[in-house]
Parts: C-alpha cells; sequence; structure tokens
C-alpha cells in the first residue's frame, strides 16, 4: 500500500473526525500524516520535520482532539486542556480554523490568543472555560503574569514551526511557557529544521520522542518551479512585476520594507490590477481583511513583507514574486512555501539587477535551488508564457472632492443636533450650537482635526473617517470654521474641551461619546478623547 492508498479511518482517526476530513475532501493522509499519527495517537511524544504546506497542522490536531475526548473533563475558567503555539498571529488564525471543525466534532472548543488586539475577548473566552488555546508565546506569557491562565491542566502540548519561533527570538518565553505545563504530558514538535536551539527544546521537553522526517525546508518541491529574472535597470523592473502581477490566478509578491509593499498594492490597484498589502504596520483587523479580499478572490495580489511568510496559508496561490530578494535563504524558502502546497503545482520568480547578481546566486547556493538566470523584459516569451492569461483591468474610480460632497448622506442641521461629516486621519469633534437658525460649513484638509469658530453650547457631533479627503458640515454658532492639522485636538488659551462625537473607520468599528462644552473668542471646539480609535481603525 502506497502512502497515497493510506486513508484516515486505516489509521485509528476517531470516526467524527474522519467524517469532517471527508467532507473537506481530506479521505487520505499526506506522508508527514501517514508516519505521524500511528505514534501520536498511542501517546507518544513526536517530532516530526516538514516543510511548511506539508500538512502538518492536521497530524497534530488529530490526536491533540482524540487524547481530550477520550478522557472527557468539566471545563474549568482559566485552565486549558490542550496549548498550540504558534510564532505569528496569521499562523495562530490559520491553525484554529483547521483544528476547530475537529475539535468540535470531538465536542471540544477551541480559542486564540495573540497580540496585536484587544485582550478583553480573549479573557473572557478563558473565563467561560476552553478545551484547546491556539496561542502566540508573546500575548499567552502576558496572560499568564496577568493571572487570566494557568497551564497546569495542559494534557498536550504543541509547538508548530519551531524553527520559526527560534528565529523570532521566542525561544526564552517558549521555554517558560513549557515549563508551566505538567512534565507527564503529552509533546508534539514539528519543525521544518532542528537549528537555532530548536534541538534544546526537545532534549529538555520531549519524552523519547518518536522522529519522523519526511523532508526538511531545503527539499525540493517537485511541483515548484523556480524562475531567476534579470532585468536591466530599475524602469525595466516595474514593467515586469506589473506584467508579473496581471495574471488571473492568485500571486503574492514580496518586498524588503513595509513601505514599499504598500506602496506597490496602491500602484498595481491603481493601474487596473486589484492588489491588498500585507506588512506590519497594519492592524489586526485590517491584515485580516486583506488577507479575506486575498482568499476570496476580490484581491488576485497580494504584496507583503516577510510578515507574510510565516504561517500564512491561502489555497492555489500559482505564483511567489520575490520583487526584493531576500537577503537569505531561509526566507527564500519561507516565501517560496506560500505555494505548491499541498500537493498542488505552482512557480517561483526572482527578479534581480545586475547588482544583485552576485548575492541572489550565493542565496540559491544555500537554499539548494539550481535555476539559469535569463536577461528578460515585460514582454520577453518567458514572461508573457509565465503569466499566461492576463486578467480583465478593474480600474476603480476615484471620486472627486465635490462629487464626495455632494454623495454625503447629512448636511448640517439644525439647532441642537449638529451632524458634521469629515473624512481624515485627524480628531474627532462635532457639535450643536443654542442659535436655532445658525449654520457653518467647515472645509477639510488631508490630515484631519477641526478650527471652529467662537460657538457656546451643547450638542451632538457625527464624524467620519474613511478616505483620507473630504469635506465636513456642522451646525454652530458665529464665523464658520475651518479643518486642518494632523488630528489634534487643541483649544485656546479661553476656551474648554467639548462633546465627543461617534467616529467611523474605513476599517470599520465604531466608537462613540458625549459631552458638553464651550467656547469663546477665537477657541478650537474639539471631541473628548472618551470616544476612543476603533481596534480596527486605519493609521
Amino acid at each position: 500500500m502506497t502512502t497515497e492508498d493510506i486513508r484516515f479511518s486505516d489509521l485509528g482517526v476517531p470516526a467524527p473526525m474522519a467524517a469532517v476530513l471527508a467532507q473537506q475532501g481530506k479521505e487520505t493522509a499526506f506522508p508527514i500524516q501517514a508516519d505521524t499519527l500511528p505514534d501520536s495517537l498511542k501517546g507518544k511524544d513526536v517530532l516530526g520535520r516538514g516543510r511548511t504546506g506539508s500538512g502538518k497542522t492536521i497530524a497534530f490536531a488529530i490526536p491533540l482532539a482524540a487524547r481530550l475526548a477520550a478522557n472527557p473533563r468539566q471545563r474549568r475558567a482559566g485552565r486549558p486542556r490542550a496549548l498550540v503555539l504558534a510564532p505569528t498571529r496569521e499562523l495562530a488564525t490559520q491553525i484554529d480554523a483547521t483544528l476547530a471543525p475537529l475539535a468540535k466534532a470531538m465536542g471540544l472548543n477551541t480559542t486564540t490568543i495573540f497580540g496585536g488586539v484587544g485582550q478583553g475577548r480573549q479573557v473572557d473566552a478563558l473565563r467561560g472555560g476552553v478545551d484547546v488555546v491556539v496561542a502566540c508565546p508573546g500575548r499567552l506569557a502576558d496572560l499568564m503574569q496577568q493571572g487570566h491562565v494557568k497551564l497546569d491542566a495542559i494534557e498536550v502540548t504543541v509547538l508548530d514551526e519551531a524553527d520559526h519561533m527560534a528565529d523570532m527570538g521566542f525561544l526564552p518565553g517558549v521555554t517558560k511557557i513549557m515549563q508551566a505545563t505538567p512534565e507527564q504530558g503529552q509533546r508534539l514538535l514539528f519543525s521544518a529544521t532542528l537549528d537555532n536551539g530548536v534541538d534544546k527544546l526537545v532534549k529538555k521537553f520531549l519524552h523519547n520522542p518518536v522522529m519522523h522526517s519526511v523532508d526538511d525546508e531545503t527539499s525540493p518541491v517537485e511541483a515548484m518551479t523556480h524562475h531567476l529574472f534579470e532585468v536591466a535597470d530599475a524602469d525595466a523592473k516595474k514593467d515586469l512585476v506589473r506584467t508579473l502581477a496581471s495574471g488571473t490566478g492568485r500571486r503574492i509578491l514580496f518586498m524588503r520594507t513595509k513601505h514599499h509593499a504598500k506602496r506597490l498594492a496602491k500602484q498595481l490597484s491603481s493601474q487596473g490590477i486589484p492588489a491588498v498589502d500585507l506588512q506590519g504596520n497594519l492592524s489586526q483587523g485590517a491584515r485580516e481583511r486583506n488577507l479575506a479580499k486575498f482568499s476570496s478572490g476580490e484581491a488576485l495580489v497580494l504584496v507583503a513583507t516577510d510578515v507574510a511568510a510565516r504561517g500564512v496559508h491561502v489555497d492555489n496561490v500559482e505564483l511567489v514574486v520575490h520583487v526584493d530578494p531576500p537577503t537569505e535563504h531561509k526566507a527564500y524558502l519561507h516565501r517560496s512555501g506560500r505555494t505548491a502546497r499541498a500537493g498542488s503545482s505552482g512557480d517561483v520568480v526572482t527578479v534581480t539587477m545586475p547588482a544583485e547578481r552576485r548575492d541572489v546566486a550565493q542565496m540559491m547556493r544555500a537554499a539548494a535551488i539550481k535555476v539559469t538566470p535569463q536577461q528578460v523584459t515585460a514582454n520577453s516569451p518567458a514572461v508573457t508564457t509565465l503569466v499566461g492569461e492576463v486578467a480583465p483591468v478593474r480600474h476603480v474610480e476615484e471620486q472627486p472632492v465635490q462629487q464626495q460632497r455632494q454623495r454625503q448622506p447629512r448636511a448640517a442641521e439644525s439647532a441642537g443636533d449638529g451632524g458634521g461629516r469629515r473624512r481624515g486621519r485627524g480628531g474627532r469633534s462635532g457639535g450643536a450650537a443654542q442659535a436655532p437658525q445658525a449654520a457653518t460649513a467647515g472645509s477639510s484638509s488631508r490630515s484631519g482635526g477641526r478650527r471652529g469658530g467662537a460657538a457656546a453650547g451643547a450638542g451632538r457631533g457625527d464624524a467620519v473617517s474613511s478616505t483620507g479627503r473630504g469635506a465636513s458640515q456642522g451646525a454652530g454658532a458665529g464665523a464658520g470654521g475651518q479643518r486642518r492639522g494632523g488630528g489634534s485636538r487643541r483649544a485656546s488659551n479661553d476656551g474648554v474641551r467639548g462633546g465627543s462625537a461617534p467616529v467611523w473607520s474605513s476599517d470599520g468599528g465604531y466608537a462613540a461619546g458625549r459631552g458638553a462644552g464651550s467656547e469663546s473668542g477665537s477657541g478650537a471646539r474639539r471631541g473628548s478623547r472618551r470616544a476612543s480609535r476603533p481596534a480596527g481603525s486605519a493609521r
């Protein structure tokens, strides 16, 4: 019987989980699953070596859920029974997406814990009782220190992509977390390599582990084809990148810096190629929305920094482009692993210029990749053949400022209830005047904020921020106002801060508050800071 013929039911996987996998079209096991499941289902500690995309998540999710279900216990607040540690929030989210249906089939629940978002919901989930926690080390350590979670009831601990955690400097934190788990618990560690201290974790925390090495990060992927395209100058590179981004399938373009990733995504979108960025300056909400757009096909191109190479999995990525070649071979392999995953095929292109020739050659040798450089332009047959069918251009036209003003659903209203609409990144302000007929119209600058005229009264304001441009309208008494500045709330010496306003941003979410205030002379009326920026707001 070949590996391709081994079904999950043949490996002793409990029927409820086998049924869930069958519904997902997964009836036969990948090599790392077929190799590790017989031992892990028996409760043995397992060390699995396999590159990203080889099917490791299912390989540890099944024995984890099976062990907890075999010994059912009442959930206790702040005391999970199983822990999965992952290096990035994206990987933690994707692990949970795979694990949760399997756990549910066995009567278990899961939650995720990671930074970049408020901890309130995570704390609430822990208090409500949870069986399995999928966590990043930093936030988990914080919640442990605050007393929200204890690991003394952990029966199974999984370290996923341990080599990535080592590369990111997480091993000291991981060590402390592991020390807080019961020594007799089952431990499963999955990693592409055992360098950078991963071997020390294995020796310290795994008990007589059974090692299964399907392949490591440098093993060749038969379904992955590598290309090395060299261009003459920066202009030729720009044209080539646009052509590579123009196909009909999903593709990921890797950049070295956050700024360049954001800029390239905007440039491609303005040229009719729907693209989103994924980089460290984005809030967690913005990351999730951009990944959702990429996964759904609303955006065909994801322009990313190396943050996306750490555990992001999107099905059917047909092309990875190293727009900026990485400086070391591990980054190349992690990035490239976003395509040709779980048996699918894919292509990897590295774009270079003459000055980078030597460094790229050294990196390729370290990665054990043999590829012949090709001198190309955007119209070279090697490029057009790789791109294949070009996706139809989809332009998103920006509305002129005047049209934006006309489309606003609310203008200034009568006294006592001022409606102010604003666009920008700035502060929040709004209010109404006591004079029933008085109204002012203010203008806005790109950066937000509002500098108002003299007024006295109390009321309510409504502010909206989205694109960084737009208009403001409000009700007030006295001379009209001008909005300017970088979103600060400054008052003149004789002014006092007034009412706050509900705020909505293009990244989603509301924050609201009310207040009353007055101002005189040339003082500026500003909203209360009690209306905080929503967690997913743009920055």
